[in-house]
């Protein structure tokens, strides 16, 4: 994915140069104007695109479809990062072009294009697994596979609701699996044991802003 979101932007810089290129260079004496001294750059995107609505392919293939209202993109801060201040929609596909997993958020951040932030409104809905998630913060590894909420969070499956205030899963083959959820509640009798309640150290197993670069 990462490959391919970086494919995309080199195709948005070369048409601009393009662009800027094929516009006549009027024969004038005048100095062009000079815009003020660009101080602080390390906090300043170096690219910000509004109104994106794009089919990404990994491999040659189309795995994804982002849309997002607003997208900055910061290269000298530590980390990095990726912003979606306005909104995130993601759909991926299988080999058959159906979507196998949404997921969606009112506000993102991606760190080293590796950890998600996700804030408001969070949704993660798996096909696959036929899973359904909802919460209001998600803390999303995706070298680990951790994904993380401190906050109330509803799960739900054919088999089983639950929801509590403690979540932890593990993405496997690219969906959500190994659940853990505490302080639960649930409708349903088949319902996977949350972990023990014991005193953590805190770690990004227990603690999702430890995830944070």
């Amino acid at each position: 994915m990462y490959k391919a979101f970086i494919t995309l932007l080199h195709k948005w810089h070369v048409a601009a140069l393009l662009t800027m290129l094929a516009v006549p260079l009027s024969c004038t004496n005048d100095a062009p104007p000079m815009g003020n001294t660009v101080t602080g750059r390390d906090s300043l995107p170096v690219m910000t695109t509004y109104g994106v609505s794009k089919l990404i392919t990994d491999s040659g293939v189309v795995r994804y479809k982002i849309i997002t209202e607003e997208w900055r993109i910061y290269d000298k801060t530590t980390p990095p990062r990726w912003e979606f201040p306005k909104g995130l929609f993601l759909e991926r596909y299988d080999n058959k072009f159906k979507v196998d997993l949404r997921f969606a958020a009112d506000s993102a951040w991606l760190y080293n294009q590796n950890v998600w932030k996700l804030r408001g409104n969070v949704v993660i809905d798996d096909k696959t697994s036929q899973s359904h998630l909802r919460t209001q913060e998600l803390y999303w590894n995706m070298q680990t596979g951790e994904m993380a909420s401190n906050v109330h969070t509803i799960l739900k499956q054919p088999q089983q609701e639950i929801e509590g205030t403690w979540f932890r899963a593990t993405m496997q083959n690219g969906h959500p699996t190994q659940y853990h959820i505490r302080q639960s509640r649930h409708n349903s009798h088949n319902l996977t044991p949350p972990t023990t309640a014991a005193r953590h150290r805190p770690t990004a197993r227990n603690n999702p802003s430890a995830m944070h670069p």
